[in-house]
């Protein structure tokens, strides 16, 4: 699964740092940003294969960025975010995100949303289940 490029954005480096840490073991390309504007400018010197986005950041937030990246781009997007209410997820969806996790969330969770985006990208269908 090597290649891809996943930019992070949260305003938080610990978590940061984690999901990095893990992405990079699987052979993924990561870059990180802690705000809204700065993953903007990201994505056009990144190019990312798929963005994991935080909702709650200072400045602007996961919504403004997504609604402003849709304007430009079609990149996936996986909403990451301590709010788990459900018109915080339809909001989300609706702007254009393919995916939302809630933290805290299990990297295996998480692994899975991302491959699960980047083969609908690729138009790869998942091996069948063995029974």
């Amino acid at each position: 699964m090597s290649g891809k490029r996943i930019l992070i954005v949260d305003d938080e480096p610990k978590i940061i740092r984690f999901i990095a840490a893990n992405l990079k073991s699987l052979q993924y390309e990561t870059a990180a940003c802690q705000s809204g504007a700065e993953a903007l400018k990201q994505v056009d010197l990144f190019d990312p294969d798929l963005i994991l986005l935080d909702l709650m950041m200072p400045g602007m937030d996961g919504f403004e960025v997504l609604r402003q990246l849709r304007s430009f781009s079609s990149v996936p997007v996986i909403m990451l975010t301590a709010r788990s209410n459900s018109a915080d997820k339809v909001q989300g969806l609706n702007l254009g995100a393919d995916d939302y996790l809630t933290k805290p969330f299990s990297l295996d969770e998480l692994f899975a949303r991302v491959n699960a985006v980047l083969r609908r990208l690729d138009g790869r269908m998942p091996a069948p289940a063995a029974a």
